[in-house]
């Protein structure tokens, strides 16, 4: 156990990323008291009787009286109105940081609510699986991730470092990064995967000469990875689509472009470009597992990672 960073956290939004802030800030003492905030009553209800807080509202103005550090973790789409929500009531030199996967709308919507002396932060922990709501968290989700910040000029620096600190104790690796930078490289390694998901099981669904015994019998090939990304939560990757309109579809319309040579090269049964592609690709999925962000196994070694060395599923 630690010296607590924070003598109070409130967490708004008690899904996946918050149920599995409350349990690691219990497991690691990083707070004296934990406030749980959710629009829904059946939700706090669970994370209640889950014991994840010490406090439990559906107001967010409430959970954030007092408090050193608030942590918003809902769709992106939901910000403004959380930062209106909590602006009048967030005491001078608290930290306000968020957990969303798009940055540049989340500064554009709750920048503005901010009230002076009150340190804004936005933050995003590439963390995450296919699984949503309180019973979805764990400790560890976040052992071994990148968490990036992108903090604006201006920004009290022990702030920062206080809220990296924070990070770093619950288990993820800290990078500084510009917001528009940030939604560039999320888009591309987050955003266009997803979405590539979506799309493919939509289509294999649509078949009409594909049955769903047959997708459900072959889906121990790479279909199944497939439908692991496109199982998450349907309101937050709606959300991903219109806040972080510009850099997704710039990806997409790259991606498209790479998708037709590689049609062309089938096409005109050009080996040698599809052999030096796969060779490529294959060098990066190396790279990957040499940088410590998944292992060589099945399923993306969820669950051999969790129980050899107790690391959480594949980042978002």
């Amino acid at each position: 156990m630690t010296t607590p960073l924070f003598d109070k956290i409130a967490l708004i939004g008690i899904g996946l990323i918050g149920s599995s802030l409350a349990r690691v800030i219990r497991e690691k003492g990083l707070a004296n008291q934990i406030a749980v905030a959710t629009r829904s009553p059946e939700t706090l209800e669970r994370a209640h009787a889950l014991g994840l807080g010490d406090t439990y509202t559906t107001s967010s103005s409430e959970a954030v009286r007092d408090a050193d550090l608030v942590i918003v973790s809902v769709p992106v789409g939901m910000s403004e109105r959380v930062a209106r929500d909590i602006a009048d009531d967030l005491k001078s030199g608290a930290i306000v940081t968020d957990c969303g996967s798009t940055k540049g709308s989340v500064v554009e919507q709750m920048r503005p609510h901010m009230p002076d002396g009150v340190h804004f932060i936005p933050g995003h922990p590439i963390a995450g699986t296919e699984h949503s709501g309180p019973d979805a968290g764990f400790a560890h989700l976040f052992r071994g991730r990148w968490c990036i910040l992108t903090p604006l000029p201006g920004t009290d620096e022990d702030a920062i470092a206080r809220l990296s600190r924070f990070w770093e104790d619950c288990g993820s690796m800290v990078d500084i990064m510009d917001p528009q930078h940030h939604d560039l490289v999320l888009a591309i390694v987050s955003h266009l995967p997803h979405i590539i998901a979506y799309n493919i099981v939509g289509t294999a669904d649509d078949l009409e000469t594909v049955t769903e015994s047959d997708v459900i019998k072959y889906s121990a090939s790479g279909f199944r990875d497939f439908t692991r990304l496109a199982a998450s939560d349907p309101t937050m990757w709606r959300d991903v689509c219109l806040h972080n309109r510009d850099a997704i579809l710039e990806m997409l319309a790259r991606f498209s472009e790479d998708l037709s040579s590689l049609q062309r090269a089938i096409r005109w049964g050009d080996g040698e470009k599809l052999f030096d592609l796969f060779s490529h690709t294959r060098h990066i999925r190396k790279s990957i597992i040499e940088a410590g962000q998944d292992v060589d196994v099945p399923d993306f070694g969820r669950q051999a990672a969790t129980e050899a060395t107790g690391k959480g599923g594949p980042g978002e």
